[in-house]
């Protein structure tokens, strides 16, 4: 019994050598990838950028940044989900991850079972929002011209994104017609409501806030139970006259499942150390994001808690993919 018992114990430690091994050297082998899953210009893409900076520092070693958008952030989980499990490849992703497994059919990958969170970065307002000149001085004056059938219409950073959904919830809780035009990202989403090309676009405070600053759009409303501390005077949708209404963008980190706990642990410490950075925070904080941090846990409970969130709006408004 005790021999069995030694041999069981040896086997054991030498299944789990090189995976102690591979964590000691991380990360000295190679360049750290954060994949980013929407194209340049939108908040994950900057998301990605601001962070990059502090974890390079941090592990030592180059970490680089690799846009590869579509399909709602998709295409990029994908790619993450399929790599190998060595720590060097990781996922920057949006709210409409928590959204694809209810929109897209036959995914290449089980969002629950080949990922691993890392951390969520942080949250914020979506703001529906106009152009500057804009007949749309408020968001009362959208569902008047919506009830009217106006032939109002709104863009987003794509067909099933967190924008979207809203959108359609209120739209059909609320009898307002309006139509929805997608994106392919925010930047490609700003580009337009920018030039007045699209009359309402709807995302998160992060790549809509700047050009409010600039004075070229107009916020009407933003998404989430309380007011954006830096939207202090733009209404929620609850103040608006739609009650209990919460949307909010997120931001998460995710591994490849099997990826070594040990460097899912140091992966996850130095994220929270870089989100306590102050220069961090504050670049985060300048474009709405209200950091989060913590534990792996925690971040797959919000993220398993928004799946069943939005795989029920998708399948009671009959949402499909591009």
């Amino acid at each position: 019994m005790k021999i069995s018992w030694l041999l069981a114990a040896a086997l054991s430690a030498t299944a789990l050598a090189p995976h102690s091994a591979l964590a000691q050297a991380w990360p000295s082998k190679q360049p750290i990838k954060l994949v980013a899953v929407f194209p340049p210009g939108g908040s994950v893409d900057q998301v990605a950028r601001i962070l990059s900076i502090p974890l390079q520092a941090q592990l030592g070693q180059s970490v680089i940044v690799e846009n590869k958008g579509g399909a709602s952030g998709a295409i990029g989980t994908a790619q993450v989900a399929q790599a190998a499990a060595d720590g060097y490849t990781f996922a920057v992703v949006f709210d409409t991850h928590a959204v694809n497994p209810a929109l897209i059919a036959n995914m290449s990958f089980d969002t629950r079972k080949d990922l691993e969170p890392i951390a969520l970065i942080g949250t914020a307002p979506m703001v529906l929002a106009t152009h500057v000149g804009s007949e749309f001085k408020s968001f009362a004056d959208v569902v008047t011209a919506a009830k009217a059938k106006k032939n109002v219409s709104y863009g987003s950073i794509g067909s099933g994104s967190l924008g979207h959904l809203a959108m359609a919830l209120i739209g059909k809780n609320n009898s307002l017609d309006w139509q929805h035009i997608p994106y392919k990202g925010g930047g490609p989403l700003m580009n337009d409501a920018v030039a007045g090309h699209v009359p309402l676009s709807i995302g998160s405070v992060f790549v809509t806030k700047p050009h409010i600053d600039s004075g070229r759009m107009r916020p009407l409303v933003v998404t989430t139970s309380k007011r954006s501390p830096d939207l202090p005077n733009v209404p929620t949708m609850a103040e608006s006259g739609i009650a209990g209404f919460e949307a909010p963008a997120w931001w998460a980190i995710l591994a490849p499942a099997k990826t070594p706990p040990e460097i899912l642990k140091r992966m996850n410490e130095e994220v929270n150390k870089a989100l306590k950075n102050a220069d961090i925070a504050k670049k985060l904080d300048a474009q709405g994001i209200d950091i989060v941090g913590g534990s792996p846990e925690v971040a797959r409970g919000f993220i398993d808690k928004q799946m069943e969130i939005w795989a029920k709006v998708v399948r009671d408004n009959g949402i499909k993919a591009d």
